[in-house]
């Protein structure tokens, strides 16, 4: 046996370890595999051209055998006598040729016939020219009705997808074209539009859930908080420091309450309506009317308007915190005396039309647009102000942009405003 080298005593060397390293990773994609060389998949590029040029082709065919039968059609015409001989007397006759009749010397009879071959000649000509012509013109009718229908099912994927997009635009992000068929260019279109639907449907089923986890989260502790305010505002034994602030610290938290409304409702109504009923305007009208008449004749503001029957399809609910929107603002930008609020509602050419007109402050043109965007107020109300927090013509706006209608505004020239919602019927 080899003595050892190593001293006694002494421990053996350990030897380095080598970090483990991860099992690389498979450069094999079988999709890629899967997939055809590129001059061998039917691409619409190949289709077409290989369709076009073989009813081209199949058209220049039949063209070219229709000239055919016709010229064999006129020559074998054309090689026919223009004359008969009647008896031993050389005594002619002629259906086409009136000239070569009787009996005739020999050069005025060449001269005759040389005449009547070339008459012949050119009648034989036209009518060959007509008929070619007449194929032609029939030829081309047959083509481009062969050549319609089949662009039309060559390009009828193409109506699939644009009919899913419609009605993915209606908030249906579950639909998928799922084309099927050869590995061209549209099915690449429809299977990279069924991804982006799958990554849209994720993040829109992502904010829904968010915005009910944050309705939840941020009402309870608002309503708490209302509730051991007035817990403690019903103490007979409370000073009054205390009864006046217990009454300010609720009026902020319901301030925080309406916010949080507000933005729930505008999260909630980005999206077009999908379970739609029948609700007619001017009872969602009414309604609104009726629930701020006490705050309207507590300001001397005048309530008026005609309201007729005006039918759409929508949320019924939406549709009335839209009218309640409108009118809130009506009655609460509006002057101090004399003022009024006119609500109406009407049926015009498919449409169904609300409509509030309301005195108040003079509104600048150039300000109208702003009033849409989350908490802008005029400029004087921009702060102090108690009338709200800013959302109202916001929630309108994204609730009748849901019913796929339009909201707009226009100042008068005696101050307030005319705002119209206009909704399909």
């Amino acid at each position: 046996m080899a003595a050892s080298t190593t001293p006694p005593g002494s421990a053996e060397p350990s030897r380095p370890r080598m970090p483990a390293s991860a099992p690389p990773k498979p450069t094999w994609d079988p999709r890629e595999q899967s997939r055809q060389p590129p001059w061998l998949r039917p691409t619409i590029r190949i289709r077409l051209t290989l369709l076009y040029g073989g009813m081209f082709l199949i058209a220049g065919m039949l063209l070219l055998t229709i000239i055919y039968l016709l010229a064999a059609e006129a020559l074998h015409e054309g090689s026919k006598l223009p004359f008969r001989i009647l008896n031993a007397n050389a005594q002619l006759t002629s259906d086409s040729c009136p000239g070569l009749t009787g009996t005739l010397p020999s050069g005025q009879f060449m001269e005759r016939l040389e005449e009547c071959t070339d008459a012949q000649r050119a009648v034989a000509l036209d009518e060959l020219l007509q008929r070619s012509l007449m194929a032609l013109l029939g030829l081309a009718v047959a083509a481009f009705a062969f050549g319609y229908v089949m662009a039309g099912r060559v390009l009828s994927p193409l109506g699939r997808i644009t009919r899913t997009a419609r009605q993915v635009a209606s908030s249906d992000l579950h639909k998928r074209i799922e084309l099927e068929g050869p590995d061209d260019e549209l099915k690449e279109l429809s299977d990279t539009f069924d991804e982006m639907l799958d990554r849209l449907d994720r993040a829109f089923t992502a904010q829904q859930r968010f915005v009910a986890n944050a309705s939840h989260e941020l009402r309870t502790p608002l309503a708490i908080n209302r509730t051991l305010l007035e817990v403690q505002l019903s103490d007979p034994e409370a000073s009054p420091e205390l009864q006046q602030l217990g009454k300010t610290l609720l009026a902020t938290n319901e301030r925080s309450e309406q916010l949080v409304e507000g933005l729930l409702l505008l999260a909630r109504s980005e999206n077009e309506i999908i379970d739609r009923k029948p609700v007619d305007l001017a009872e969602v009208a009414g309604q609104a009317v009726e629930q701020v008449r006490v705050e309207a004749e507590s300001k001397g503001i005048e309530l008026r308007g005609v309201r007729q029957p005006a039918y759409v399809q929508g949320n019924g609910v939406l549709l009335e915190r839209v009218a309640l929107n409108l009118v809130q603002n009506a009655v609460r930008y509006n002057q101090r005396d004399d003022g009024w609020v006119a609500v109406g509602t009407e049926a015009v050419a498919g449409h169904a039309v609300l409509v509030v007109e309301n005195t108040g402050p003079a509104v600048p043109a150039y300000e109208v647009d702003n009033l849409f965007e989350p908490f802008r107020r005029l400029r004087s109300d921009r702060t102090g102000s108690d009338k709200g927090v800013g959302l109202g013509l916001s929630i309108v706006r994204s609730v009748v942009r849901a019913h796929g209608g339009t909201v707009t505004a226009e100042p008068r020239e005696e101050g307030g405003l005319v705002l119209r919602v206009v909704l399909p019927v």
